[in-house]
């Protein structure tokens, strides 16, 4: 087995972590023909905590990116952490009700639940035992160096617990229990997928060849901000819920903080605050920002929210329709939910006999 080196400097992981994305981003971009040319070839993993209602930044992000390889024909899986939820805090919450409106979202989104396997990570047994020699083969250090498992610990503000500390190998299991290829991710997530491939190297190494090593897909949305400036969370409260109300819409819009300068143009780092809205316009009207900002020009940010105001409401009208739909059907819903963990326990059986078979723990075969 590889040696793990266990010391590093901050300056270290930079430069790391600089060389993983160059990687990555130079796949990523061979990945995307690899798919058109064969899509079957592909698993996509990928999923959410199921802490609040989705907004607009996840649909930019991540739900029109899912229902785009879904329609070029790539097998997908959405995974709803459940319990991850309670990895950074003391109560779960409504969580029968935030899963439901979860898959209420994908599917008003476009997903499609006989396309795609969707189950919550709590439903599947085997899935979590996994997670037993997945953490045999990384080490304290790794986990604990881990940008997610560190920032969660300083916003926490107490002791770290067990069950962050293991959330990269969870999220490991989550990925390889399916045979994931592709993992569709921003770059602060990069270290994730990177320790994912170190369990599966390793695994290989020590028991014999199992797993296939994921790759990453990078996501070419850029950062949108939140009403307030800051990145759009859904525990901020400065995200448009993809249910919220248009006038609701209209109001947080409205609010949205911009600068002084009349003339609207899009310079993400000078401006990015109007950038953002610039580049939500443009997303959901399939334009460039630059285009937009020169039909706004010096009509100003009165005029740049009006727009988004109405193009946002206009491209969200169909999919809160249809949202509001399924969530009058929550017997539909939890249909859906049965079908996913079916078929996710019965891949996850398999991957832990056959994880069970290479460590010569298959007693019972």
């Amino acid at each position: 087995m590889t040696t793990i080196q266990l010391d590093s400097t901050p300056h270290d992981d930079a430069q790391k972590n600089d060389a993983t994305f160059r990687r990555a981003e130079m796949r990523s971009a061979g990945l995307e023909s690899e798919i058109v040319r064969c899509p079957a070839a592909h698993r996509v993993l990928t999923g959410d905590r199921p802490t609040g209602d989705l907004h607009l930044g996840h649909l930019l992000g991540t739900l029109a990116n899912r229902v785009r390889l879904q329609r070029l024909g790539v097998p997908m899986t959405l995974v709803i952490a459940d319990y991850q939820v309670i990895t950074d805090r003391d109560h779960a919450g409504p969580l029968r009700n935030r899963v439901r409106t979860l898959v209420a979202d994908y599917l008003a989104a476009g997903v499609d639940p006989d396309r795609t396997t969707i189950f919550p990570h709590s439903a599947v047994p085997a899935l979590n035992q996994l997670m037993l020699p997945f953490l045999s083969l990384v080490t304290d250090a790794e986990l604990r160096r881990n940008p997610t498992v560190k920032a969660e610990t300083q916003a926490a503000g107490r002791p770290l617990g067990g069950l962050l500390l293991t959330y990269p190998v969870h999220q490991a299991a989550d990925i390889l229990f399916c045979g994931g290829t592709l993992v569709p991710v921003g770059r602060d997530q990069l270290p994730h997928l990177e320790l994912t491939r170190a369990i599966a190297r390793r695994f290989n190494e020590r028991y014999g060849p199992l797993f296939d090593l994921p790759d990453a897909l990078l996501s070419p949305v850029p950062l949108l901000l939140g009403t307030d400036g800051e990145k759009m969370s859904k525990s901020r409260g400065n995200a448009i819920a993809l249910g919220a109300d248009e006038t609701s819409t209209a109001r947080l819009i409205r609010s949205a903080k911009t600068d002084w300068l009349r003339q609207i143009t899009f310079e993400p780092d000078a401006r990015p605050e109007v950038a953002s809205l610039l580049q939500i316009i443009a997303s959901l009207s399939g334009r460039s920002p630059v285009d937009v900002a020169a039909e706004i020009g010096d009509a100003g940010s009165g005029a740049l929210k009006a727009l988004a105001v109405d193009v946002v409401n206009d491209s969200l009208r169909p999919l809160r329709a249809r949202r509001r739909e399924l969530l009058a059907d929550p017997g539909y819903l939890d249909g859906v939910l049965l079908a996913g963990i079916a078929e996710a326990n019965a891949t996850a059986n398999d991957t832990l006999h056959r994880v069970r078979s290479a460590m010569g723990m298959d007693y019972l075969s």
